[in-house]
């Protein structure tokens, strides 16, 4: 395995430890492959999770958020009675799957439809952090900060 030393990072970015920390993390944890999914680039600042979820109900999905976190958790309700399979090619485990969401990304929406859980992301940046053109010496400018005379 593969370890990298994020060390330069810290010593000439501020405020980049978060980045640095989802890096080490994806390096260290090994991702569930179960159940298959698709991320997709829609347009410029939207996204969708396609998950293949076959035998789960919608009753038996959650979507959550927390912070930057989704997280999607399937879980089989117990069937009655045992059932015997001759042959077993449809995985029902319950399973938890989370991603981790930059900033300013927000869930919109899911949908559930033959068998796929779709889940529409967006970046929604807010109006202080999009660019804005500052006019020098004139017009309509950022307010001044005025320091009184000693």
């Amino acid at each position: 395995m593969r370890t990298y030393d994020f060390s330069p990072l810290y010593r000439s970015a501020i405020g980049f430890d978060r980045l640095a920390q989802l890096a080490e993390t994806a390096l260290r944890t090994e991702q569930p492959s179960y159940p298959p999914y698709n991320i997709e680039l829609v347009s410029e600042d939207k996204y969708r999770i396609s998950m293949a979820v076959a035998g789960f109900s919608r009753d038996e999905l959650d979507v959550e958020t927390e912070k930057n976190t989704l997280k999607i958790i399937g879980k089989k309700a117990t069937e009655p009675g045992e059932r015997t399979f001759l042959h077993r090619g449809i995985a029902a485990r319950d399973f938890e799957q989370r991603f981790q969401l930059a900033d300013h990304v927000k869930v919109v929406a899911a949908s559930f439809e033959n068998g796929l859980l779709n889940i529409e992301l967006e970046r929604e940046i807010p109006e202080a952090h999009k660019p804005r053109k500052i006019l020098i010496d004139g017009g309509e400018s950022l307010p001044l900060i005025r320091g009184e005379a000693a």
